[in-house]
Parts: structure tokens; C-alpha cells; sequence
């Protein structure tokens, strides 16, 4: 019997149905943009409060990148009513502007036109203006304009508890939390060009988002406005996405803790030629980049996800892993579907639960230098051919054709699901795998094959098709306000966010440099 069945079938006993409990939050990013299309070049609107402190509302490398964070829940309707009552806010207060909906950006300028975030005048908020600027010396601005969703999971303390003693090792339960969950990252990098399948959204480009750029795109078929690949998926994880060439030397070693900390701690702490040639300040002393390391800071590092802990207020995230252990994941592999107002839908987050609960419980053997080199190939395959029915991807054994692994892959995760149902008293969980099954036998019903239909049977750009969607959704927001109550509560929140960057900022602070230098003395911890 397989390490999958055996804990399944520990989990189908009545007793110990009720462990699945599962925690979950969202992390949703979208560009601002003018009625044209263009991306805003309006500050981060003062009614949204501050992106330094705001709790729910913040922006992530650009003044004109929103970033939505909905808190930790157990219901997965709950998260996203949280995520849709911030959009709905959000769209109260913007003045003739509009939420893009696509992971791909709207019409792009030159770099320079588009604006980093600005958090303040504290050494905190120094920093996160400085990191954002480096990533724009370092990769262009441009790509820093794509846009994704974030899926934090983490599962209860009866879980755990329950595990942990059943196992009966020695390990402190944190450390076998850390150990359990690196079983879960690492399974999640073998299959994860399943996620890429069933929910990449971004096959095709504004032709501006290019215009500087080395590519091997192909102009859509009468659309010299539109850049694609027929059969692609998710052009944000690839090479035009959140990917880095000086990166590609860099091997993360997720076989535990302690590798992983390491391998990062050497890349944020060790020189990197190109960024040393770049310079760490003009000529004038300003800053350019935090470091001339090939990382920055460890958020630097373009994973398809991540162990996370939160960090204490000057804490490094790789400090906080370090001494408290992993407390969630952060899956980042998710485009935003223009089709959903909120950019993903209900049953998309039942599956996410069942395909993570499956890659947690299955055996997951550690991993070396190849494997890790398969992974990355199999997302350029899946990102460039996913909807080809030849791609073959790299297994343990074998070549395997995406319906052969795909169909594999989803008769498990209906054992995992059938769990979470009965957990749950429902029937939804096995419903969402089954609906995304049919996709592997047809990918005209992926999004990224509706895409492309849609702009082929409306004669539309994909420019044109993604701010089609970005209006509809406008507008059915602005039909839809907050109560009177709901819109003052998130007012008031807002208010507070900019009276305590306010006190941040007129706090006395130390010398700049001494404050950076403090703050990667951290990392020694972690080599």
C-alpha cells in the first residue's frame, strides 16, 4: 500500500475526520490604469490609506500595483467575501481609474514612466523603495508590472499534534512541522505544471510589453498589436515573467530546513559580478540597489513557492524561518483569470486545497541537482507547449505524456478529496477535481485557450480583450458599494494606516547604512 493510501485510510476512520482543518488567505495583485489603458501614474490613492501600514491594502513593486491581503480563515467563502469587500472599497475610491485584470500589463510606456512604491521616510520604508529600485536596475521595471495571486495555506494544530505523536519520533513538533511541510514543497515542484495546465491565463502580451525585450513570441494572426504562442499557458512564469537569467545558477535545496536557509543566506550575502559592475549607488550617493548580491533580500528569489513565517517588525523572513520555524506556504504560481471579478473562483481554491493536502500526504523523496533542473524544465514546457497534445514532461519514470501524468495526478488527489468532503459534509471538493479533469482531455477549456478564442471570435487585441474585462468588472463593481456601515469601517481603517506611517516616520532614526548593516547581519545566523 502506498504512503498516500496508508495515511487516507488513517484519515477515513470517524475519529479523525475532522482533522483537515485548513487556514487559508490570498494575496491578489492588480495595475491601476486609466480609461485608456495606460498605467496609472497617479500616487497610491491617500483614501486607501497607507501601503506601509494598511493591513488589507498595499502595493507591491509599483505606486500603481495594488496588492490586496485578505487574513487567515478557515472558509474559503469567507476569503474571498474578505478579498471581494476590499475590491469593492477600492473601487469607491479610485477616480476614473480601473483595476486590470490579466497578469499580463496594460499598454506600457518606457521604464521610467513607470512609478516605484513609495513607503515613507523611516529606514523601514527607505528599504522597501530601495529593494523595488534595484529590481529595476536589475530586471527592467516592466516586468515588475505582472500581476499574480499568492495562496497562503497552512493546516491546524490538531493536525499536526495528531501526526506528530502517531509517527512517535523525537523531533519537536515545530521540526516536524518544518520537515512535513518541506515534503509538501517539494512533491508541489514535481507536479505543479498541473496548476499551470488547468489555470494559466497569460498566453498572450501587449506588443509594448516587449517592444525592448529578446523574445521568441509570434504576432496573433492578423493582430500586430498581440504577441502569443498557440499553445502556451502561463507566459507570466516564464521567460518573460518572474524569471531571472542571473538566477539560473542558483540550485535551492529543498530537501529541509537548514539547506534551504543556507543556499539563500550565501545568494543575499555573497557578490554577484553583474550587480557589483552595476554599482550600489549613482553618482550622486543615492542608492540603486540594496546589495550587490545576486538576491537582494530573499523575497528576490522567483520561487513557485515558498515557506513562510511572519516576521517581526526589522526581522529578515529567513530569520524569523530560522528561529520559529514554518508556520504556512505561499503558493505563487497563479495567474489572475480575467474572467473572475476577483481573478479566481471558489471551486479553483477547493482544488488548490486538495491538490497541496495531496502533494503534504504523498510520499515526497528528497530531491537532487537533476530533479530540481527537471522541475524547471518541465515549467518551461508547460508555460511555451502546455496545450500541445505532443509536450511530454520529465517524471521519475519517464517521459509522460500530460494526459497520462494529468489523469494520474487527479485519481489520487479524488482519494484526498473524497477525505476533505466527508470533513466537510459536502460533495465540493471532489466536484472541483472532477471539473478540472475534463480539461485535460480538453484544453479549450482552459483559460488560456478561452483567451485567445475570445480575442480570434471578437477580432480583439489582446489590449482590447483584457480592458473589455477590466471595465465589466468595473462596472459591476460600482453597482455594487459597500453599505453605509462596511464604508465607514474600512474608512476609518484607512485613516489609521496614515496616522501610524505618520509615527513611523517621525520616529528618530539611526543612520541609514547603519540600519542595512544591522539588518544583513541577520543572515549570518543562516548560513
Amino acid at each position: 500500500m502506498s504512503l498516500l493510501n496508508q495515511r487516507l485510510a488513517v484519515f477515513a476512520e470517524p475519529a479523525n475526520e475532522k482533522l483537515t482543518r485548513i487556514f487559508k488567505g490570498l494575496e491578489k495583485e492588480s495595475l491601476r490604469v486609466t480609461p485608456e489603458g495606460t498605467l496609472a501614474q497617479t500616487p497610491h490613492p491617500r483614501t486607501l490609506g497607507s501601503a506601509m501600514t494598511h493591513p488589507s491594502i498595499t502595493t507591491d513593486f509599483s505606486e500603481a500595483l495594488l496588492e490586496f491581503i485578505t487574513p487567515p480563515t478557515e472558509s474559503s467563502q469567507q476569503m474571498l467575501d474578505d478579498l471581494d469587500r476590499v475590491q469593492r472599497f477600492t473601487y469607491q475610491q479610485l477616480e476614473n481609474e480601473h483595476l486590470w485584470v490579466a497578469s499580463m500589463p496594460c499598454m506600457l510606456n518606457d521604464d521610467a514612466q513607470i512609478p516605484v512604491g513609495r513607503y515613507g521616510s523611516s529606514n523601514p520604508g527607505k528599504m522597501k523603495t530601495i529593494y523595488r529600485l534595484g529590481l529595476g536596475e536589475r530586471y527592467g521595471r516592466s516586468m515588475q508590472t505582472i500581476a499574480g495571486i499568492h495562496y497562503n495555506f497552512s493546516l491546524g494544530d490538531d493536525f499536526w499534534s495528531f501526526w506528530h505523536a502517531r509517527e512517535n519520533n523525537n523531533e519537536s513538533l515545530q521540526a516536524y512541522k518544518n520537515r512535513r511541510y518541506f515534503d509538501l514543497i517539494r512533491n508541489f515542484r514535481r507536479n505543479f505544471w498541473l496548476l499551470l495546465y488547468l489555470f494559466g491565463a497569460s498566453p498572450a502580451v501587449c506588443r509594448s510589453f516587449v517592444k525592448h525585450r529578446e523574445h521568441d513570441l509570434q504576432p496573433v494572426e492578423g493582430d500586430a498589436h498581440s504577441m502569443h504562442k498557440p499553445f502556451a499557458t502561463s507566459l507570466r512564469m516564464g521567460n518573460l515573467g518572474y524569471q531571472s537569467g542571473a538566477q539560473d545558477s542558483l540550485v535551492v535545496c529543498y530537501n529541509n530546513l537548514d539547506s534551504y536557509l543556507s543556499t539563500l543566506c550565501g545568494a543575499i550575502t555573497q557578490p554577484h559580478p553583474d550587480y557589483v559592475a552595476n554599482g550600489l549607488k549613482d553618482e550622486h550617493g543615492n542608492y540603486k540597489q540594496l546589495n550587490t548580491s545576486l538576491l537582494q533580500i530573499e523575497n528576490e528569489f522567483y520561487s513557485t513557492i515558498r515557506p513562510k513565517r511572519t516576521a517581526r517588525s526589522g526581522e529578515t523572513a529567513l530569520g524569523a524561518l530560522n528561529d520559529r520555524g514554518i508556520e504556512y506556504i505561499e503558493v505563487r504560481c497563479i495567474d489572475l483569470n480575467p474572467y473572475e471579478p476577483l481573478g479566481i473562483n471558489l471551486q479553483q481554491v477547493e482544488f488548490l486545497d486538495v491538490f497541496l493536502l495531496h502533494c503534504l500526504l504523498s510520499d515526497s523523496p528528497e530531491t537532487d541537482n537533476v530533479q530540481y533542473r527537471n522541475a524547471q524544465e518541465n515549467q518551461r514546457r508547460m508555460v511555451n507547449l502546455g496545450r500541445d497534445p505532443k509536450t511530454r514532461l520529465l517524471s521519475a519514470s519517464g517521459e509522460l505524456s500530460i494526459l497520462q501524468w494529468g489523469n494520474a495526478l487527479l485519481d489520487d488527489m479524488a482519494r484526498v478529496a473524497d477525505i476533505l468532503d466527508r470533513s466537510y459534509d459536502s460533495r465540493r471538493y471532489s466536484e472541483a477535481v472532477e471539473a478540472q479533469r475534463i480539461k485535460l482531455t480538453h484544453p479549450e477549456l482552459t483559460p488560456s485557450a478561452r483567451i485567445l478564442a475570445d480575442m480570434n471570435a471578437h477580432g480583439e487585441t489582446f489590449f482590447r480583450f483584457a480592458m473589455n474585462q477590466s471595465l465589466k468588472h468595473s462596472q459591476a463593481y460600482i453597482e455594487r458599494p459597500l453599505s453605509d456601515d462596511e464604508l465607514l469601517a474600512m474608512q476609518r481603517e484607512a485613516e489609521a494606516s496614515l496616522q501610524r506611517v505618520a509615527e513611523l516616520d517621525a520616529e528618530p532614526q539611526v543612520d541609514f547604512e547603519d540600519y542595512l548593516r544591522a539588518y544583513y547581519a541577520q543572515y549570518t545566523c543562516c548560513q
